[in-house]
């Protein structure tokens, strides 16, 4: 049987690990050792045949645009070389230099067209604004034209953390949900329903709370609170398992996934090992029926990425 496709695998090239290094950039932790030798070493121990790579938080912002811009096409063909030389091992979720729109648009084109990329990966907010803003309106129009796979990562929240809890522990959570409400109460997947949106870490707290924030989140130009569009529109979201497949989590969000629309993550190496072995041990010892188990670790992600098809 083949192996998992991991649509939440993060990858630190050199030159990006430097620029944060250079930009002063910690943000309570630190940037993971990765190397393509250890990425595969770790997929073998989690029984992953493909990772789909992506960069994590920060992105590239830090207030030059011109920087931000060299430093996303640097990172996006740093994995395209990987993906040509191991096509069926990873794929890649080209990041672009937000907020700068003529800039990741010019980034869109390079990387769909010159480096044949699976999908982008956007940040739940860039600099305070967040997925579902109409400010990000032609990128989200040129996305959708282009039918692309969005995988939505946090980042921290534009409010000062906790004291003590690392804004990964909780903050990354109502980030990925801020993001979704928001592009739900925009009408962006209404408007570009060609696009396949993921959202990381099993949607933040969406399933969980999807009723409540439909109940009372406002939509549409008319403000009327429409429960059901709402709902409808959110179950259109893709999920990924990352750092949720316990016992607790999964029947929320299996509950209110589409069927077909949850996919494996381990978020590695963001994720420590232990922890991204930990999940996926409770993935692997769910109750699930044959059906479900292959749509989840790999049937969903061939879905939307058809050239990781796998002929059994």
């Amino acid at each position: 049987m083949p192996g998992k496709i991991d649509t939440h695998a993060h990858y630190v090239p050199p030159a990006y690990r430097r620029y944060l290094e250079e930009e002063g950039f910690f943000g309570g932790q630190a940037t993971p050792r990765w190397s393509s030798d250890e990425a595969l070493e770790m997929m073998a121990t989690l029984g992953v045949d493909t990772s789909v790579l992506s960069v994590a938080r920060p992105g590239f912002w830090f207030g030059d645009v011109e920087r931000a811009a060299a430093m996303a096409r640097q990172v996006n063909e740093y994995a395209a070389d990987l993906v040509r030389d191991m096509p069926d091992r990873f794929g890649l979720f080209a990041a672009l230099p937000l907020p700068d729109i003529d800039s990741a648009l010019r980034e869109v084109e390079h990387a769909f067209d010159e480096l044949r990329c699976d999908g982008v990966v956007l940040l739940a907010n860039c600099d305070g604004v967040y997925l579902g803003d109409p400010r990000l309106e032609e990128l989200m129009a040129e996305l959708d034209r282009r039918e692309a796979v969005v995988f939505v990562h946090p980042n921290a929240l534009p409010a000062d953390p906790v004291p003590g809890v690392p804004v990964f522990v909780a903050d990354f959570l109502l980030d990925t949900t801020r993001a979704a409400l928001n592009m739900v109460r925009h009408g962006v997947l209404r408007r570009h329903s060609r696009l396949k949106v993921i959202l990381s870490h099993g949607g933040g707290l969406l399933p969980y709370a999807a009723h409540r924030i439909a109940s009372l989140t406002p939509t549409g130009e008319s403000g009327v609170v429409d429960r059901e569009g709402f709902l409808e529109a959110a179950r259109s979201f893709y999920f990924d398992t990352a750092l949720t497949s316990s016992p607790d989590s999964m029947p929320s969000l299996l509950a209110f996934a589409r069927p077909g629309h949850v996919l494996y993550g381990s978020d590695w190496p963001y994720a420590r090992e232990d922890n991204s072995e930990y999940f996926t041990e409770q993935l692997d010892r769910y109750c699930l029926d044959d059906h479900a188990r292959r749509s989840i670790e790999r049937g969903a992600a061939e879905h939307l990425i058809p050239r990781l098809g796998h002929d059994e």
